[in-house]
């Protein structure tokens, strides 16, 4: 059973396992510097298990559920949290403020789509449920002979214009 850990204190008093967003579940391959990290998290804090409502089979039921991404004090890791790790990682990298988590996505699916790979393999590694997301989001990295075309001339907006000097 695949699952996604969520928080809503609104809704479930914090932690809560559901279903994936649609097409996002899979396999993550880790070089060898990541599966160090996570083989030493392990090793130090281990999966740390929690009691947590779980709605992926439609149904509210608690279970006890292992966790491998905790804090070092074997925490569950809060929005907040997980922002502040984030801005130190990121002042230490000399990222720009307005540099976000998020932002590493869309520089993955940029670079990808620079470099000339599918906008469907794109698709699938951003785990996108359907093409037309990813194409509305990126399009504009595609490189310009490649970009789809629609029959028909040109909107005006897009047509070449002639410009004359004012006399």
């Amino acid at each position: 059973m695949v699952q996604q850990l969520r928080h809503s204190p609104e809704h479930f008093g914090g932690f809560y396992l559901s279903p994936p967003k649609s097409g996002s579940g899979g396999t993550v391959d880790l070089d060898a510097v990541v599966a160090d990290q996570l083989t030493a998290h392990l090793s130090d804090v281990g999966p740390v298990e929690f009691d947590l409502p779980d709605i992926t089979t439609g149904e509210r039921v608690t279970r006890r559920v292992a966790v491998l991404f905790t804090s070092q004090r074997g925490k569950l890791l809060t929005d907040r949290y997980w922002a502040e790790l984030w801005t130190d990682w990121r002042e230490a990298a000399g990222w720009p403020k307005e540099g976000t988590f998020h932002s590493l996505r869309h520089f993955f699916a940029t670079t990808l789509m620079s470099n000339g790979f599918e906008p469907q393999d794109v698709q699938k590694a951003l785990r996108r449920a359907n093409l037309r997301i990813t194409l509305e989001t990126y399009v504009h990295w595609l490189p310009k002979k490649d970009r789809p075309r629609r029959g028909g001339p040109a909107p005006p907006a897009c047509r070449q214009q002639t410009w004359r000097r004012r006399q």
